[in-house]
């Protein structure tokens, strides 16, 4: 029998072993913690919130590929919802939160299959709520990262491919950047970036991966490409900028006034970014499209996400206009090259998550934020917009080279790209036996 269909197998013997690994003492279950009830049902409201992200992205990709590939690519979404919430019990949390073993990654036996979250004491930065909440807060961005590099190689990569690389991407870039960039003790929080929800975890390493994605599976066979459905697009693009409270605001881990901060650069970034969008393209003498809209309002919504607790309201409409302008001349760039980025997820998330990190680093302010150690550049101080800066460069040659190794893992078990005959019948055939 061949690896690849010995490979499902293997991964169920793995995970019964792993089941001896488990610590045979509990934490007593009599532990009571004071949890303040507001924080609690804001951050409930707000795992809820992140979550209905991903079926957003879903709907956001799958109306901008071809009708042949909608439930292929909609299918890519929705299954990291299942694949990485397992994964994340298993040993993904323990990776991201666990112990500090150098300050890259966290110890994996700590909360092995959850063990001992339900009894844990609170996290160190959300004293309020309780463990297993924060645990379930942060699997939602684990569920949606990978998620995101779909869209650089959809309609021409296999189902069961993409999953083996769903779990790679999740253990070995994911897992070890969320460590170093949320973990008190990781290696980049000690340096001093600033990462409020996830500019450099989720935006930035699900962007560069999607660069070397579609570098990797090369272009697809068939150039012409017309959008299945922009309804598809625009529900998208409502459920993300709606979910997006709860990614941005959320990340306060309270019903505060950081939170509200939070809230409300989310929505002006994201508004400004989308008018912009339209107002250059305008400007470039294109028409005014729901696409370009709905694009400009999500590159806004990532540029804004690493600074949004750190920012005044109007800085974060300058982060969204800048990140729009970025984002749209990228784009055309990319047109240009051999770089078949078929949803353009590296001139949105990659850049946009580039853009906002590196403007923390100019606008970050105390007077917002009171908890940061240093200022951005606006206000006469460098040390914040260095370490952005040196973070960045580290983040992006570790996220481009991982990923392309694993790219390679995962071809040598099982081919990523699917035959020029299933490619041409459509994913949705070809894949999954199944017809919009």
């Amino acid at each position: 029998m061949a690896i690849k269909h010995r490979f499902p197998f293997l991964v169920l013997i793995l995970l019964v072993g792993l089941v001896f690994l488990l610590p045979s003492s509990e934490v007593p279950s009599h532990t009571t913690f004071s949890y303040d009830s507001g924080d609690v049902a804001w951050m409930l409201m707000s795992t809820a919130l992140v979550l209905i992200m991903t079926p957003g992205l879903a709907f956001f990709y799958g109306g901008m590929v071809r009708k042949k590939n909608v439930i292929s690519t909609m299918l890519q979404s929705f299954v990291s919802m299942a694949a990485i919430t397992v994964l994340w019990v298993v040993v993904g949390f323990s990776l991201a939160f666990g112990d500090s073993l150098g300050g890259v990654i966290g110890d994996p036996r700590q909360f092995f299959m959850f063990h001992g979250v339900a009894q844990h004491a609170p996290y160190d930065l959300a004293p309020t709520i309780p463990f297993l909440l924060f645990a379930l807060f942060q699997l939602k961005f684990a569920i949606i990262t990978p998620a995101l590099i779909t869209g650089a190689f959809a309609e021409r990569i296999r189902f069961t491919s993409y999953l083996l690389f769903l779990v790679l991407f999740s253990l070995f870039i994911y897992a070890p950047l969320a460590h170093a960039t949320w973990h008190p003790n990781g290696l980049l929080a000690q340096a001093g970036v600033l990462d409020f929800a996830g500019g450099t975890v989720v935006h930035m390493s699900a962007g560069i991966a999607a660069l070397a994605g579609a570098i990797f599976l090369k272009r697809r066979s068939e150039n012409e490409h017309q959008p299945a459905r922009i309804t598809y697009v625009l529900l998208g693009t409502g459920l993300l900028w709606f979910g997006w409270f709860g990614f941005n605001a959320g990340s306060a881990f309270g019903a505060n006034a950081l939170s509200v901060i939070a809230l409300a650069t989310t929505t002006t970034a994201s508004a400004a970014a989308s008018i912009t969008y339209i107002l250059f393209d305008t400007y470039r003498g294109k028409r005014p499209s729901a696409m370009g809209a709905c694009i400009g309002a999500v590159v806004g919504l990532v540029a804004i996400t690493p600074a949004a607790g750190f920012v005044s309201v109007p800085h974060s409409m300058i982060i969204g206009a800048t990140a729009a302008i970025l984002s749209n001349l990228m784009i055309e760039w990319r047109s240009k090259t051999s770089i078949d980025d078929t949803l353009d997820v590296f001139p949105s998330h990659g850049v946009g998550g580039m853009v906002g990190m590196l403007l923390t680093g100019v606008f970050a302010s105390q007077a917002v934020n009171p908890d940061i150690p240093h200022q951005g550049l606006f206000f006469g101080a460098w040390r914040l917009f260095a370490a952005e800066t040196i973070a960045l460069i580290g983040v992006a040659i570790f996220v481009f080279i991982g990923t392309w190794v694993l790219l390679l893992i995962t071809d040598a078990i099982t081919p990523m790209r699917v035959t020029e005959e299933d490619e041409a019948l459509g994913l949705d055939v070809s894949q999954h036996n199944e017809r919009l």
